[in-house]
């Protein structure tokens, strides 16, 4: 179950990154700060913004986003470029690409396997989110 999120959160991961995160994801983000996206008949789980307003919220967003950008940044093939904002389960990312001061709207899967990048999503309101 996801929880809301204060916009202080963001603004927090935004200013660790050195990027702006898109606006439909910071807006999805405080309604439902992680939680299931569908994309083409596939589940994502949606990496949460860290949330430290208290221990459960803590907890529950532990492998957040840059958390897990860094984990995916272990591996040869990651674009350098990229942050991490959804897992399918078997090593697959949904991430965004930098623009020159944020992050852009366009969404990408990349495939740790083959180390492709695919164009999935135009935005991120593109996505059902549960």
């Amino acid at each position: 179950m996801a929880f809301d999120l204060d916009i202080k959160y963001i603004e927090e991961a935004e200013s660790k990154l050195g990027k702006f995160l898109p606006k439909a994801y910071k807006e999805a983000m405080m309604q439902s700060n992680g939680g299931t996206a569908y994309l083409a008949d596939e589940d994502w789980e949606l990496f949460p913004i860290a949330d430290m307003s208290d221990r459960k919220r803590i907890a529950r967003s532990a492998n957040h986003i840059i958390y897990e950008t860094i984990q995916a940044k272990k591996w040869k093939s990651f674009p350098k470029n990229a942050l991490a904002i959804a897992s399918d389960g078997c090593g697959n990312l949904l991430i965004f690409k930098e623009d020159a001061d944020s992050y852009s709207d366009k969404i990408y899967l990349w495939c740790h396997e083959m180390g492709e990048l695919e164009l999935v999503a135009n935005c991120f309101n593109e996505l059902e989110i549960e």
